[in-house]
């Protein structure tokens, strides 16, 4: 067995960070660990790590881009039979099922966070861009924020479950790959990887521009 590396640094500390920030986010909302202008904050630093990621997703390293795990339909049956029949094949990266359960959670993180910049309690708490557009929009946009909270804790979840499956059932150990980034594999393979500096540098445009946005709704009262 070959110790092969599987993921990047960047990509690493982006699904730490997201986690971490989804725990916290929840925990200001529901348990009120921190003040509702703490949540506000982790929910722009969320959407910020969902842009990046995304743009990661393209122009990053080989077994980050969404071409690498993002499969058809027949992929993913075909690892789903091969999976009931105990014969599963290890994959470096993502694997067919996995790959969707990410791209839905990308999804559901980027929903929250956008409609969480238009949201508003009607009393005390309001987004940044909640006095930018209608209130029937900010009734709209407070209902899916709430709705699909339910979905992302479902989504998280099954990943969770997924990822303990894996480790319980196939003795596969997805979660020490993605904390130190290395994998031991039947044979050498040598994928390729981005430099840190492009990860740094759309890092920094997905913060300015989630940083120029929440500068411009809160600069505005109603326009609408």
């Amino acid at each position: 067995m070959q110790r092969v590396k599987a993921w990047d640094l960047p990509t690493r500390l982006t699904h730490g960070a997201l986690a971490v920030l989804v725990l916290l986010q929840y925990g200001t909302a529901e348990w009120h660990w921190l003040s509702m202008d703490w949540h506000f904050r982790f929910g722009y630093a969320t959407l910020a790590l969902v842009l990046f990621r995304i743009a990661w997703g393209f122009a990053g390293s080989q077994s980050s881009r969404f071409a690498d795990f993002v499969r058809g339909p027949a992929r993913v049956a075909a690892y789903l039979r091969a999976t009931l029949a105990q014969r599963e094949a290890r994959t470096l990266g993502h694997n067919p099922l996995g790959g969707w359960s990410v791209l839905a959670l990308l999804l559901s993180l980027a929903l929250q966070a956008v409609t969480g910049l238009f949201s508003s309690d009607d009393i005390t708490l309001f987004g940044p861009l909640a006095g930018r557009v209608a209130d029937d929009t900010v009734a709209l946009m407070s209902a899916l924020h709430k709705a699909n909270q339910k979905l992302l804790l479902a989504l998280v979840a099954l990943h969770v479950g997924a990822v303990f499956a894996h480790l319980w059932f196939k003795r596969d150990n997805l979660i020490a790959p993605m904390l130190h980034g290395w994998k031991r594999w039947p044979a050498a393979v040598a994928l390729r990887f981005a430099p840190v500096w492009r990860a740094l540098l759309l890092l920094t445009i997905a913060a300015a521009l989630v940083w120029g946005v929440v500068a411009w709704g809160e600069a505005g009262g109603a326009t609408y």
